[in-house]
């Protein structure tokens, strides 16, 4: 792959990550050395703070900058520019007949009975959806084919109205990728600097609302993300670092910056992602089968499904329509996008929420949050609305002192002042309106966890849960024993361990093409396998060297007559007759697992073709886990409040023993606090992780 580092070179690996709060990142040195840093995000220039981060990295490691042999992002730049409708003036051309195709959808609504829900604006104007007298037939003919005056017409009309981006998405392009991209490239020609996307490109598959709606996104991003990438680009080296920038895609892979220029409907999800993949790696080093990923930050709080080491990957999501919880008849709240991306659930949960009341004398926390600035009142920049932060502080749960290793100082008064203004509201004392608080954000977030396990048919007391972000340890706890969880495990650098994902995950590329020959035709489906992998491959080696990829092969199946498909891995082997029935035999048993009853063999019938090659990363994450710990820290104790004051003790992660120690207890690390509540314990695994368990009621 063009621009992949040659991984055997010495030098320093950096993982940055942006949240809504901090710009986390951890740099990896030839000779194992971790070094975290945590500074506060720099909205709306989100690339400062990404290279001061950095810098601050690379100068704490003692190294110079031409050290860094690579760097690795996570990004919520795309995703930003759709929920802030702050993308390019997007323009949308198809078939005649099919303009308004963005506003009909799939008449889908979050809440069936919510009278004041308003269906989210097209991201392209009606006014500048353009329609093409051509047509593909539903047999792959052009009758007729686009014409090339019509399109240089077009063309004038969208420079008059100052048109920035075009997604085009012709009526059935999935059979005729090749007039399709026809047209794009006749636009390109005629508008020189516009970013023209072709449907085909980004999602070449039947469904012409869902293949449309995601041109449009990838369009209406697509200069934001080519302006950042180019500046962040240019920045780094202007401080020095000429390494490479890959960033994390939405599938939990990583992409070169060329690549994410020409699909950022990939990168939608890049952060949470990033996540994701660092609990999937440690899921498999652990050897846990069942893991419920939480990652908790200053804005959102998500979760995520990984069973058997691998993590669930949906075939279509929604993006900007606020918090993602919504499944099937209950979406339609943002724009639908279909490209690979890990399946993640969100709640506006996080330690920046908001905490408020209603007219009836409710509390709420979220979705409103107080981000990086001014940030929550205990910040001291000027924020005077209570967040879930400053409850924490009022709880004794965070320390009174400072936050992310000493760089952002903490003022209990000023969090007591802002939640009496809650308290009163509420008419009750402070205390008893943090702890509700803390209450209120645990209830809201098993709607994610619950939207990941439960909803998929699987059972969240049979899984373990990982919990990370600057605030997943914190409510880690109370959440898993919420949902009936076992087992909580908080991971070494938590706070910053979707930065850590950047650094252990593979380099990625995906194709998908439809399928529309018959199941029992092994050799056609043989050949489109061999004939996509090749593809997939060739782009994630461009320059013909490097290490040779690992290809996996995928089908997306159902039952004849189904709306819905289920993503299934073939078996390894030649794709013959009894390959084919073992996938039959596993897509049986998923559909009993996830709906709770199956088919006949006859009915099943095979939509799409996917592969998936990877070049693996050789940093295994247990270089990270067995890094030693300080320890010999001053023995401390704060009080704590659990519907009384208990004076709780103050540890460091290298203190806590490796046999159980009852709650509660309080551990800090330099990115994260884990709170060990009355009635659990905790304990240092020999990786280095933090084990909490609940005690049998």
């Amino acid at each position: 792959m063009s621009g992949v580092p040659d991984r055997s070179t010495l030098g320093w690996r950096v993982g940055a990550d942006i949240g809504g709060t901090f710009t986390d990142v951890i740099a990896l040195g030839p000779g194992g050395q971790v070094v975290p840093v945590k500074l506060l995000s720099t909205p709306p220039d989100f690339a400062t703070g990404v290279v001061a981060a950095t810098v601050a990295a690379i100068l704490e490691a003692g190294a110079g900058a031409d050290a860094v042999l690579a760097m690795l992002h996570g990004t919520t730049v795309a995703t930003n520019a759709i929920l802030e409708m702050d993308g390019a003036r997007t323009a949308v051309v198809t078939t005649r007949g099919f303009r308004d195709v963005l506003e009909l959808g799939r008449l889908r609504r979050p809440s069936l009975y919510d009278l004041s829900w308003v269906k989210p604006r097209p991201l392209a104007a009606r006014r500048h959806r353009y329609e093409l007298a051509q047509r593909i037939t539903a047999d792959a003919r052009l009758d007729p084919p686009a014409d090339p005056g019509e399109i240089a017409d077009m063309a004038e009309l969208m420079r008059a109205a100052d048109v920035e981006a075009v997604a085009v998405c012709l009526i059935n392009s999935y059979l005729r990728p090749d007039e399709e991209r026809r047209v794009a490239q006749l636009l390109r020609e005629a508008l020189p600097g516009v970013y023209v996307t072709a449907s085909v490109d980004v999602s070449p598959e039947a469904g012409e609302f869902e293949r449309m709606s995601t041109a449009a996104v990838n369009a209406y991003v697509g200069p934001v993300v080519h302006s950042y990438v180019t500046t962040l680009a240019t920045d780094l080296r202007s401080a020095g670092i000429t390494a490479p920038l890959l960033v994390m895609q939405s599938s939990g892979g990583l992409l070169d910056a060329e690549g994410v220029i020409d699909r950022p409907v990939n990168i939608i999800e890049s952060g949470p992602a990033a996540g994701v993949t660092a609990v999937q790696k440690l899921a498999r080093f652990l050897g846990l089968d069942a893991v419920v990923a939480f990652d908790m930050g200053g804005t959102t709080a998500k979760a995520s499904l990984i069973e058997r080491g691998e993590p669930f990957v949906a075939r279509d999501y929604e993006v900007g329509g606020g918090m993602n919880v919504a499944r099937g008849l209950g979406s339609g709240a943002g724009y639908p996008v279909r490209a690979p991306s890990i399946d993640i659930a969100e709640v506006g949960a996080g330690g920046g929420s908001v905490i408020t009341t209603d007219a009836a004398g409710a509390l709420h926390v979220g979705p409103g949050s107080a981000g990086s600035r001014p940030g929550p009142a205990c910040y001291g920049n000027g924020g005077d609305r209570a967040t879930l932060t400053d409850a924490n502080v009022a709880l004794g749960y965070l320390s009174p002192d400072s936050l992310a290793g000493g760089r952002v100082a903490i003022h209990p008064d000023l969090a007591t002042k802002a939640l009496t203004v809650v308290a009163e509201q509420l008419g009750t004392d402070v205390p008893t309106a943090a702890r509700g608080a803390y209450d209120v954000a645990v209830s809201g977030m098993t709607a994610a966890v619950k939207a990941v396990t439960s909803e998929r048919g699987r059972d969240p007391r049979e899984a373990t849960m990982v919990a990370f972000g600057g605030a997943g340890p914190l409510y880690a706890a109370g959440l898993a024993r919420e949902l009936g969880i076992a087992t909580v495990i908080v991971p070494c650098h938590p706070g910053l361990f979707s930065s850590l994902g950047l650094l252990v995950a593979d380099v990625e590329r995906q194709g998908v093409t439809p399928y529309r020959a018959d199941l029992a035709d092994v050799a056609a489906l043989a050949a489109e396998f061999d004939q996509l992998a090749a593809a997939v491959v060739a782009a994630l080696r461009a320059d013909g060297n490097g290490p040779v990829p690992t290809v996996e092969r995928l089908l997306d199946m159902r039952y004849r007559g189904q709306r819905f498909e289920l993503r299934i891995p073939l078996p390894d082997g030649d794709v013959d007759a009894a390959l084919l029935a073992a996938t039959r035999s596993r897509f049986h048993a998923e559909h009993r697992r996830t709906y709770g009853r199956t088919g006949s063999d006859d009915l099943v019938e095979i939509v799409a073709v996917r592969v998936r090659a990877r070049i693996p990363n050789p940093v295994a994450i247990d270089r990270f886990l067995r890094m030693p710990h300080a320890t010999g820290r001053a023995p401390t104790s704060r009080t704590c409040w659990f519907g009384e004051p208990v004076e709780t003790p103050v540890i460091g992660r290298g203190d806590l023993g490796t046999e159980p120690t009852p709650g509660p207890l309080i551990v800090e690390d330099m990115d994260a606090t884990t709170l060990v509540p009355p009635g659990a314990t905790a304990r240092r695994d020999g990786a280095g992780n933090i084990v909490i368990t609940w005690s049998a009621p």
